[in-house]
Parts: structure tokens; sequence; C-alpha cells
């Protein structure tokens, strides 16, 4: 019985070719949308957790003052830190990985007619294991550049690009303002950051270096430090508080002038961000799906009417009504199933020539694709149910003299 139903569900389909597209466009655009926006969520996603991710692994900040909404920025009215706080949690607290001093400005590049500009980071060699940064040219420092401050200074891509095209940049002079910095290395490429900033447009010079030649002082604005694992963060800086509040001569009453910012937890807050803005475009993309099962019904109803004559006659030679019933509600699951495949195919597509011109990670949701099918095939018995039972209730006599 249920074979022969659907057997005449696809040739009532066959038959009215252009109407039944156009029954099953809604689910179509409704299934599509769900699958691509939830595709290119995912993908937006993913590209945060890398972009993130390349700013430090396990990695926490500390900056001086009181913790402030927004960008980072020195607090002048904060102590400063020094190069003995460094050596203090480097040496005095466990699960340390590296510490780094990180001093930066941004500053106008001169090398012979060209010129551009660059944040100029004053650091030391703990810098490129805390942002897992490697050198494709030259080196890193030696210790005589560092404890010395000479004019030594490791540029990215971008300034290469800028400032020298295609010619290698190792041992040439560019000048930082008014003084001369001889290249000693060329950084591995990083790309932009997860707020669109361009990590290669970058210069690194000895610590010492930038505090006598381009600060003008000894301070120390922030401090990079990089945990041996993940789990141990919370640890880490219940600890490095603790160290910082004695260092500080901080009484047990007194609001800390220092504070310590959490790379997992700028990952997490925007990772729980764009998950709700993916899950919210869905639901505003499935919308259609309703509509989509709205326009079945109407349909189905419409089929009901003009094939009356044909219940009527089903009915007289001994049709049940549940035989009847079947018949409309397979005809509608069969339409809502269809446009559900299509929608599928259709929204794969669009997701994934969106992520490729995004450029974004190509990420397959199953569940999303498994949720979208069975939403759309019940939606065919939601809104086939109330033709089809319209149709076995037809009264045989009523029915055959309906013109």
């Amino acid at each position: 019985m249920l074979s022969n139903a659907f057997l005449i569900a696809i040739k009532e389909i066959k038959r009215n070719l252009l109407r039944s597209f156009l029954t099953i466009l809604g689910i179509v655009i409704g299934v599509a949308s769900v699958i691509a926006m939830v595709m290119i969520g995912d993908g937006t996603t993913a590209n945060v957790q890398q972009s993130i991710s390349k700013l430090g692994t396990n990695m926490l900040t500390l900056r001086v003052g009181q913790e402030r909404r927004g960008p980072p920025r020195e607090d002048n009215s904060a102590k400063p830190f020094t190069q003995d706080d460094i050596n203090a949690i480097k040496n005095e607290l466990q699960n340390i990985k590296a510490v780094a001093a990180e001093n930066s400005s941004r500053m106008n590049i001169v090398y012979g007619n060209k010129s551009s500009s660059a944040s100029v980071i004053g650091t030391n060699n703990d810098y490129f294991i805390i942002k897992d940064w490697e050198t494709t040219e030259g080196r890193i420092f030696d210790e005589n550049e560092l404890n010395n401050g000479k004019s030594s200074c490791i540029v990215g891509t971008s300034v290469v690009k800028q400032l020298f095209a295609d010619e290698n940049p190792v041992g040439m002079n560019i000048r930082l303002k008014n003084l001369s910095c001889n290249i000693i290395g060329v950084l591995k490429s990083k790309g932009a950051a997860a707020f669109g900033n361009d990590q290669d447009e970058i210069i690194i010079v000895p610590l010492k270096m930038f505090q006598q030649k381009i600060k003008g002082d000894k301070d120390v604005s922030s401090i990079l430090i990089s945990i041996t694992d993940g789990d141990l963060i919370n640890n880490a800086k219940t600890e490095i508080t603790s160290l910082m509040q004695e260092r500080r001569g901080l009484k047990v009453d007194e609001p800390d002038n220092f504070h310590i910012r959490d790379m997992q937890e700028t990952l997490s807050a925007m990772t729980s961000t764009t998950k709700m803005l993916t899950y919210l475009l869905g639901s505003i993309a499935g919308i259609s799906l309703l509509v989509g099962g709205i326009g079945i019904m109407n349909i189905m109803l419409v089929s009901v009417t003009e094939r009356t004559r044909e219940i009527g006659t089903r009915l007289a030679i001994g049709a049940m009504e549940n035989e009847v019933l079947l018949q409309f509600l397979v005809e509608a699951i069969v339409l809502s199933t269809l446009g559900g495949i299509i929608g599928i195919i259709l929204g794969l597509g669009i997701g994934s020539l969106s992520v490729n011109m995004m450029d974004l990670p190509f990420i397959l949701n199953k569940q999303i694709i498994l949720i979208s099918f069975i939403f759309s095939t019940l939606i065919g018995v939601f809104f086939g149910y109330f033709p089809a039972r319209k149709a076995a209730r037809l009264n045989p006599i009523d029915a055959l003299r309906y013109e």
C-alpha cells in the first residue's frame, strides 16, 4: 500500500512539474539558507580561533593599571614594571615557560627613498617562544645585543615587502626616526590577527635599545608570560597576582594597580559570540522552512479540490479513508523531502563558494545537515496532514457530484 502511494505521488508530481517545483521552493531556500549560514558561521568561528592562537599559546599579559574595557593602553598613574619583575616571575614561580617584556611604539621607518610605518617592539628572545615565531632569514638576538642594547632589529615580512621588495634585507640598515638600525633577521609571516591587524608589520629590537634610545627610561609597560600547560593558567594567574602584590607593596584592602589578561578568556568570549550569531542567523533562515510548509499545505488543498471526483470514485469502489489519507500525506512528504535534498545540495554549494570567497576554513557540520533534512520531512508530515484528512473525510456521493 505504501509503495503504491509513493508511485502515485511521483506520478502526480511529474504531471504538475512546474507547480511542484514552485511548491518546494520555500523548503529549498530554507534548507539551503540554514546550511550556508551555519557553514559561514562555523568557518568564521574557526578563523577567529586560529587568529587568536597566532597571538600566543597559553599566554598571559601583565599590564600596568586596573583593567579597562577596549583596546590595551598604558596607565601612567600606576607604577611601571621593571626588569626585576620579569626576573622574579621567571625565577620564583613554577610552570613558567617564558617571560618577555613588551614595550611598543608606532614609528616611521626609512630605507633609502622609501618609507613606511610599523610597530616597534622592545623585548628579549623569550618573545619568540611566547609568540611561537621563527625567523626565515638571519637570526635572533645574541647576548651582547640584549645586554648592551645594540641597534639591531628583526623585521616582519610586510616591512620587507614595503621597503626592500625582492631584496634580502639582512645586513641592511634602516632608520627608526633618527636611529640607524641593522637588520639581523626576518620573521616568518603570520598574516592578519583576529582584529584585522597585520602582524607582519613589525620590527623587534632589544629591550635595552628601546628603553635607552627610543623611550628614554627603564620602564616596562607590559609583560608577556607563557605557561607550560593550558590547564595551569588559573593557578599561574593566582601566583603572579600574589607575587606582584608583594613586589608592589600593596596592602590587603588596596586595589591592584595592575591586571592580567588571559588569551583563553578572549578566545572563549569571541568564540561564544560568533557561535551565537551563527545560530541566530540559522534560526532566521529556518523561518523560510515554515513558509515552505505553508506553501505545501496550500498546494495540497488545491490538489484535493482538483481531484475531488477522483477521491469520490476511489471511496465509492471500496477505498478506505486511511488509504486516501496516506496517499495525500505521502505526496506532501515526498515534496518536502525532495525540497530538503535539493536544499542540502544547494546549501553546500553556496556555503563552499562563500567560505572560499571569504578565505575561511571549510567546516562541514553534519549535524545541521541531518537536522535540516529531518525538519523538512516533518514539515511535510505536519502541513500535509490537514489536506490529507480533508480528502479522506469527503463524502463519496458529494464528491462524485462535484463539478
